[in-house]
């Protein structure tokens, strides 16, 4: 069976109309409504974005190639992956806010037949969800939605970037200055991005994607409480050894507690996507569903 991936496009007008969506500014009132976070760290710009995502790019690539020769690459067709596909089309017109050059990114996202309990979006725009984390934890609309808005989060503030810029330096020390100064960076930064898919994050990264996930997922619609059945279901699944999402999401009391704090911030936007998205879908006509394959 030939396996498909779809890649999602945000780009302008087009991408609001294919998205169902817009990339409008947000109304007056909304700046005071959202989750508050810092300033991304400025050490990232010691590796080149350009770079990372030409390096993330291939990874992904060489991901859909191994999946496929695998037979694991889900195909477009597939319930769950029409489900997955719609609800992160659903998150993406509210990117750019957080990260303006996002909106020209080549988004993908592909599902991948596997029980590891993962999920991630590498930098450029670039998701991979495995049916694990979906069907094991049986994860709603809602808590999927905070996945993924997790992942995109990641991405959006270069936490990838980031890390790669501080292994780098930990591995060059002083010769990056030189490398910076002649235009080398490149070269000496290559060993940054070589490893996207094994990268840990901070805890500090995690929790400014686990806010900034959460408003993704209120903007458009879906539930940011679920954000607390979801760490209860991942705490009860890393019970006899963490799953691989857990091993660099550490799941505890205090991220519940996170979540919990914030949802002021956010539950009236969820509130107003909520409405919008019922009236939309009750003025949509009912059309049939497509023939698989086409």
């Amino acid at each position: 069976m030939r396996r498909y991936h779809r890649r999602i496009t945000i780009s302008g007008v087009a991408a609001a109309m294919a998205l169902g969506g817009t990339l409008a500014p947000v109304s007056a009132r909304e700046p005071e409504e959202g989750v508050r976070v810092g300033n991304p760290s400025f050490v990232r710009k010691l590796v080149p974005a350009e770079r990372l995502e030409k390096t993330a790019a291939q990874q992904y690539l060489a991901l859909k190639r191994q999946a496929s020769s695998r037979h694991a690459l889900m195909p477009r067709n597939h319930p769950q992956y029409i489900r997955l596909h719609r609800i992160a089309r659903d998150l993406l017109p509210f990117v750019p806010k957080w990260h303006p050059r996002a909106k020209s990114w080549k988004w993908e996202i592909v599902l991948i037949n596997s029980g590891n309990i993962n999920a991630f979006c590498m930098p450029g725009g670039k998701i991979a969800v495995f049916t694990g984390i979906i069907e094991k934890l049986k994860l709603t609309d809602d808590e999927i939605a905070m996945i993924v808005g997790h992942e995109i989060a990641h991405a959006l503030r270069e936490h990838s970037r980031e890390r790669a810029a501080k292994t780098t330096i930990t591995n060059v020390g002083g010769r990056i200055i030189g490398a910076l100064i002649f235009g080398q960076a490149g070269e000496a930064l290559g060993a940054g991005g070589a490893s996207l898919l094994t990268l840990k994050f901070s805890r500090d990264d995690e929790k400014e994607a686990d806010l900034i996930g959460m408003e993704l997922a209120a903007r458009a619609g879906y539930n940011p409480a679920s954000g607390i059945t979801l760490w209860q279901k991942m705490s009860q699944a890393a019970k006899g050894g963490p799953p691989q999402w857990l091993s660099t999401h550490p799941a505890s009391d205090a991220r519940v507690k996170l979540i919990r704090d914030n949802l002021k911030y956010v539950e009236g936007l969820y509130e107003r996507a909520r409405a919008k998205r019922a009236t939309r879908d009750a003025a949509a006509p009912q059309v049939p569903p497509a023939t698989p394959g086409r």
